[in-house]
């Protein structure tokens, strides 16, 4: 299966001025031609950095200016028009399962068709404690997640009205015991940020496990965050055609620099 190649802006909240700085933020991405625009579902801004093996959380997690996802996110549905939006990525521990498909056949109504449903088992650990929700191990928060995309997919099949279209549940992640499976199952785009060699050993494991489902793996989409152009180019000669970029606030506003490169190197591909 041929597929557009596609750019992604992931808009940071925590940390922004207030909620128009955000909001106008999401309309100049869609402006300047992203195809998708997401939002992120965490109740703090985490405090990370990216290294070679995964995210590293600083040791001091600050509080600052922040805004809920599902909620901003029935507004993008009424404020843009072309692009397509969702939350990179729910967790799934945070909202009862069926109400999650609910919210999200409500904004795909809202928006004429545009919502992809983003989901993970969820891991910032700040999330769960000050809010209450229970953080427990990794293997309960991943039977959970397991249940909930079931759940999920069960409920999406019995909402009146349906959603406008086939939903797309896009599950963020790389775990190969338990989040692979699960993308071979259930996923239509699956997000990872791996290297070039690591991304190919565990994308045949999705193949692997999307046809012992019955699934044809080319109906998922393979996404990845972006880093240069020339690995961009490696990564869509495997079939990574969704780049996602993220944007993060600063006293000046947001930087849409990476974006408008990206979406250059987007137009040249296509």
């Amino acid at each position: 299966m041929t597929r557009t190649v596609r750019v992604g802006a992931h808009i940071w909240p925590g940390g922004v001025r207030d909620y128009p700085t955000w909001r106008a933020a999401v309309l100049r991405a869609e402006e300047l031609g992203a195809d998708l625009v997401f939002g992120y579902d965490h109740f703090h801004r985490p405090a990370v950095r990216r290294t070679a093996t995964g995210i590293a959380i600083e040791p001091v997690q600050p509080d600052v200016a922040n805004f809920e996802a599902w909620t901003s996110l029935a507004s993008w549905a009424e404020i843009t028009k072309r692009a397509e939006i969702g939350v990179l990525v729910t967790g799934i521990g945070y909202r009862n399962p069926d109400l999650l498909a609910d919210m999200a056949r409500t904004v795909d109504h809202i928006s004429g068709g545009r919502l992809v449903l983003g989901v993970g088992a969820g891991w910032y650990e700040k999330d769960y404690r000050v809010y209450g929700y229970d953080y427990g191990t990794l293997r309960a928060r991943m039977d959970l997640f397991a249940e909930g995309v079931a759940r999920i997919e069960h409920r999406l099949e019995n909402l009146t009205p349906p959603p406008l279209r086939r939903i797309p549940i896009l599950i963020g992640g790389a775990g190969e015991q338990r989040t692979l499976p699960l993308v071979g199952r259930h996923a239509h785009i699956w997000h990872s940020g791996l290297d070039l060699e690591t991304f190919r050993r565990k994308n045949d494991l999705v193949k692997q496990h999307a046809a012992a489902a019955g699934r044809d793996d080319g109906l998922i989409e393979r996404a990845t965050n972006w880093t240069t152009a020339p690995a961009a180019d490696s990564l869509l000669s495997e079939g990574v055609t969704l780049h996602v970029t993220e944007l993060k606030p600063t006293d000046a506003g947001y930087d849409f620099t990476t974006l408008t490169e990206m979406l250059a190197w987007r137009d040249a591909c296509r």
